[in-house]
């Protein structure tokens, strides 16, 4: 993979539009895609990102947490208290100190491309705090805990994976619910099988965050586990009434 000669937000979502061009013309994949999606609420997002772009991204992600990472250590009760041990960078520091970032979300050509594997449409989340933040994993026992998201839908881009032996691998839950009052965690996973997905530098996945329940495995030594990830609501997310006690918790 090679950097964009001038790594502008022009440039990029240039590149990022010819190359979702050709993706969504092959229906096949958008298909299969769909259908596991909506199968396990995740799907890996393979051929959908230009590889030139995703490094554009990764130099500045990487460029961000040197900049405006900070470290948290915190247990969440609206997620049964289960742990968020990191660094981050919030939303308000990426737009700040980024721009490839920003202009990729706000991608109209990248948002309609996840609306033929979703089956419906993508919106910039009502509380722009969780349109996209960075997350870093390094040290042994980091994890981000069990958890569902406020909004619906969830890509996340791994700048950086751990070998899965080490820990960092993706576990999910899905079609189950939230109730932030009364979460059940633990009946949740008591009652249902838990699904495992590895990742590698360079990949994508998609998730449908509200119904899916989440989380990393702990890493077992230090090692180095890096994503961004950018969230968009539902139709009906726009609508309902939403806290943010978790974001606020990791980012504010």
């Amino acid at each position: 993979m090679g950097l964009l000669m001038t790594a502008d937000a022009t440039s990029v979502n240039a590149a990022l539009n010819d190359h979702l061009a050709k993706f969504v013309q092959d229906t096949g994949t958008l298909q299969e895609m769909a259908a596991h999606y909506q199968e396990h609420g995740y799907v890996k997002l393979t051929g959908l990102m230009a590889p030139s772009v995703f490094d554009a991204v990764a130099e500045e992600a990487n460029r961000l947490l040197d900049e405006h990472a900070r470290r948290i250590d915190v247990h969440l009760k609206e997620t049964g208290g289960s742990p968020r041990y990191m660094s981050t960078v919030s939303k308000t520091a990426i737009g700040e100190g980024g721009t490839l970032i920003p202009s990729i979300y706000a991608n109209q050509d990248l948002k309609d491309a996840l609306a033929h594997i979703a089956g419906e449409p993508l919106h910039h989340c009502p509380w722009d705090g969780e349109e996209y933040v960075i997350i870093r994993q390094d040290r042994p026992g980091d994890t981000h805990g069990w958890h569902w998201g406020d909004f619906a839908f969830t890509v996340i881009w791994i700048i950086e994976a751990p070998d899965p032996s080490v820990g960092g691998t993706l576990q999910t839950v899905p079609h189950t619910s939230w109730d932030k009052s009364d979460p059940r965690v633990e009946e949740t996973l008591a009652s249902h099988e838990v699904e495992n997905w590895d990742h590698a530098t360079g990949e994508l996945y998609f998730l449908r965050s509200d119904t899916t329940l989440h989380r990393t495995i702990p890493l077992t030594e230090a090692a180095t586990r890096i994503i961004l990830n950018t969230c968009w609501a539902s139709t009906k997310d726009l609508d309902k009434p939403t806290t943010h006690e978790t974001m606020d918790a990791m980012f504010s």
